[in-house]
C-alpha cells in the first residue's frame, strides 16, 4: 500500500502517461474515485462518465486519452486495471514462518521457506514446497504434494494423494479429493464404490470458495495449467479440464467428462457424464449439456444448441402464447375449409 506516482505506475506497467504527474493512493470506479485515486474505462458505453469523474487519472484506450486531465494509456484497460489493483492490494494475512501450533507429522516434508499458520494439519509423507502459505484450519492429507508459491486459504481441504502445482490458489472451504459419487443399487441395497484415485491440479490454477473437486474412482481427476474455477463449482470423479479454461460459479460437471483448453462454462452450466467438450468452447449460463461439443463453438440452452439459434428462440419465447393462439385459429380455419371442400 502507500502512495505511488503515476509516472512510476506507467513505467512499471509499460503504459504511457498523458498529463502531469501526481501521487495516488488507490483504485476506484469512475463514479466514486477521488483526486488521489486511479480509475479505468473498459466499456465505451460509459465514456460519458469521463467528463464527470473526479479520478486523479484514468486508464483508457488511446482514443479517450484526451477526454481526461491525466490518462494512463493502454491497449487493454481492463487488464491493466487489474495490474494496477495488484500494486495497491493489501496482502492477506500477516504471519510468517511455521507455527508451533500447527500439527506436522514427523514423516511430512515441509520446506523452511513455507508459511504454516496455527492449527494447520499436515499428514504423513506430505510435501510442502518453498513459498507455500497454509492458513489456519487447512487440512493436508497423506502423500499430498503442494508446489512452490501456492496459497491455501482457511479451512480448505486436500485429501490424501492430492497434488497441486506451483503458484496455485485455493480459496476458503475448497475441498480437493473427497470421494466421488460412486454407488450401485443391488438386491441387498445401495453399495458404495470405493474411490481410490486422486486429484491433480496444474500450475497457476485457482479454485474458488467452497468448490469441490472429487477424487477419481481410479486414475486421476485433473485440472490443467492456468484454469480458473469459481466458487461453488462441482467437478465429479475422473473429470479432466484442459488449460486456461474458466469454470464459473455453480457449474456441475458429471463424472468422466472432459473439457478442452481455453473453454468458458458460464454460471450454472450442467454437464452430463462421459461427454467430451472440445477446445475454445463457450457455453452460456444455465445451459444443459447432454452430448459432445466440438471445438471452436458457442452454445446455449437446454439441451445446448448453437448460440444464434438459442438467442432467436429466447427472443421468440414471449410470443409463444400469441403464436399458439394463432396456430390454433389456423387449424380451425383449415379444418373448416376441408369440410367445405368435402361437401
Amino acid at each position: 500500500m502507500g502512495a505511488r506516482k503515476l509516472s512510476e505506475i506507467a513505467a512499471r506497467l509499460g503504459l504511457t502517461l498523458r498529463g502531469d504527474d501526481a501521487e495516488v493512493i488507490g483504485v476506484n470506479t469512475l463514479e466514486s474515485a477521488g483526486p488521489d485515486e486511479v480509475s479505468f474505462l473498459a466499456n465505451p458505453k460509459y465514456a460519458d462518465q469521463l467528463a464527470e469523474t473526479r479520478a486523479g487519472a484514468v486508464i483508457v484506450r488511446p482514443e479517450h486519452a484526451g477526454d481526461v486531465a491525466r490518462a494512463l494509456v493502454s491497449d487493454n484497460p481492463y487488464r491493466d486495471f487489474g495490474r494496477v489493483l495488484e500494486l495497491f492490494a493489501a496482502p492477506q494475512g500477516s504471519f510468517s514462518g511455521i507455527s508451533p501450533l500447527a500439527f506436522i507429522h514427523p514423516e511430512a516434508d515441509v520446506s523452511e521457506g513455507a508459511t504454516v499458520y496455527p492449527f494447520v494439519y499436515i499428514g504423513p509423507q506430505a510435501r510442502v514446497e518453498s513459498g507455500v502459505t497454509l492458513f489456519p484450519g487447512v487440512y493436508v492429507g497423506e502423500k499430498v504434494r503442494i508446489g512452490k508459491g501456492t496459497t491455501v486459504y482457511p479451512n480448505a481441504v486436500l485429501m490424501a494423494g492430492t497434488e497441486v502445482g506451483n503458484n496455485a490458489v485455493l480459496h476458503p472451504g475448497a475441498v480437493l479429493g473427497a470421494d466421488g459419487f460412486g454407488f450401485a443399487r443391488t438386491p441387498a441395497g445401495i453399495q458404495k464404490i470405493p474411490q481410490v484415485g486422486r486429484v491433480v491440479l496444474g500450475d497457476e490454477v485457482e479454485v474458488g470458495a467452497n468448490a469441490a473437486i472429487d477424487r477419481a474412482v481410479l486414475d486421476t481427476t485433473r485440472v490443467g495449467d492456468g484454469t480458473k474455477i469459481d466458487n461453488l463449482v462441482q467437478l465429479g470423479h475422473n473429470v479432466r479440464i484442459g488449460r486456461n479454461s474458466f469454470i464459473v460459479s455453480q457449474v456441475g460437471i458429471s463424472g468422466s467428462s472432459t473439457i478442452g483448453d481455453n473453454c468458458t462454462l458460464a454460471g450454472q452450466v450442467g454437464v452430463a457424464g462421459h461427454l467430451h467438450i472440445g477446445d475454445n468452447v463457450t457455453i452460456g449460463p444455465q445451459s444443459g449439456v447432454a452430448k459432445d461439443i466440438p471445438d471452436n463453438v458457442t452454445v446455449g440452452g437446454t439441451p445446448t444448441v448453437d448460440q444464434r439459434t438459442y438467442m432467436r428462440t429466447l427472443a421468440l419465447m414471449p410470443r409463444y402464447p400469441e403464436l399458439f393462439k394463432r396456430l390454433s385459429q389456423l387449424e380451425k380455419e383449415v379444418k373448416a375449409l376441408k369440410g367445405e371442400a368435402e361437401d
